[in-house]
């Protein structure tokens, strides 16, 4: 025990939700543009854009751990005879797993330039920033030290000679990242991009003697959508990233049908696919898009090593998009040329 607060370090490096990355990754992780790349910020249809989700996991096997997320993010032009856009963004998170409730929250405020690059198509190169402050902690009273047990059964009346002086811990990150954005042929959209998070090297162990530094994360990013009909589409999306010594790809794919259009940004549609954690996870994925208003809904098949002890069962996680434009000067609803979601 005498070596807890590095064992508590690098039990949260890996309080994610696959143990081949140290950071907190949801399912739906294109519903979380902010944590995927900075740069990403502003990649949608209007001038503001709210994003939630919730997570609940493991449930089957341990305490579960429980994730929250919320990105908020709006743009504007440059000026009214400008193309180019400035985006603004805000992402807070907040993780708490295990029995020693072991949680990180972070507030992250962003910022993207957009620069247009084709007078004729929505053709962009996009370059974004994230920094700010993080908290790590756990609560003391749930941990339990070898000289608390007696005839080897735990008693809670006995209490430990371990000293643990700092149970939270507070840092700076910083990531970056960009991204080129185009369309093609008939309404073809994509992106492809990279990020660069933890740049700064935050130090995040609880024992200020411990030189534990959170390691740098390197991300590429993709998305494509391909209409099929003037009713339906095809989206994909894509990461890899790399960490600590550690990869992980993730994607899958989703069939966009609209049930009712008006027009072609205002219509009510489902959509069903799959999402693939590779080594991790198979991820059903079902959404409803009611005009601004997106309900997400996934569930993690496991599939990894732990799939005996958790019967293929991972976890549940739903998340609610918001999208629409604002009734400011530089709007983008007057704009011929825009960076634009998938």
């Amino acid at each position: 025990m005498k070596n807890i607060y590095i064992l508590l370090a690098i039990i949260f490096c890996l309080s994610s939700f696959s143990t081949a990355a140290q950071d907190l990754n949801f399912s739906q992780f294109y519903e979380m543009p902010l944590l995927r790349n900075p740069a990403l910020a502003g990649i949608y249809k209007g001038d503001l854009r709210i994003s939630a989700a919730y997570r609940n996991q493991w449930q089957s096997v341990t305490t579960p751990y429980t994730s929250q997320a919320l990105g908020l993010e709006t743009k504007f032009a440059v000026n009214e005879n400008s193309d180019n856009y400035i985006a603004l963004g805000l992402q807070f998170t907040n993780d708490v797993a295990g029995d020693a409730k072991l949680g990180k929250t972070q507030i992250l405020p962003t910022l993207t330039f957009h620069k247009s690059l084709a007078e004729e198509s929505d053709t962009y190169l996009s370059l974004g920033f994230m920094g700010g402050p993080v908290q790590q902690r756990f609560d003391v009273s749930k941990l339990q030290f070898d000289d608390q047990f007696v005839n080897g059964a735990y008693s809670a009346s006995n209490g430990t000679q371990q000293v643990l002086t700092n149970t939270n811990v507070t840092y700076i990150d910083a990531g970056v990242g960009v991204l080129f954005s185009s369309t093609v042929g008939d309404g073809i959209k994509y992106y492809v991009g990279a990020s660069l998070f933890h740049f700064n090297k935050p130090k995040v162990a609880f024992d200020k003697t411990n030189n534990i530094i959170l390691n740098k994360k390197l991300m590429v990013n993709g998305g494509l959508s391909i209409p099929t009909s003037d009713y339906d589409k095809l989206i994909v999306y894509g990461d890899y990233f790399t960490q600590g010594g550690s990869n992980q790809m993730q994607g899958g794919l989703m069939y966009q049908h609209d049930l009712v259009q008006q027009d072609e940004d205002e219509a009510i549609s489902l959509a069903a696919g799959a999402m693939l954690r590779w080594n991790d996870a198979v991820i059903p994925v079902v959404k409803l898009n009611y005009y601004n208003v997106g309900v997400g809904m996934t569930y993690d098949v496991n599939i990894s090593k732990l799939k005996t002890a958790s019967q293929l069962r991972g976890g549940f996680e739903l998340t609610l998009t918001y999208t629409n434009f604002l009734n400011i000067r530089n709007s983008s609803v007057a704009k011929t040329r825009c960076p634009a979601a998938l």
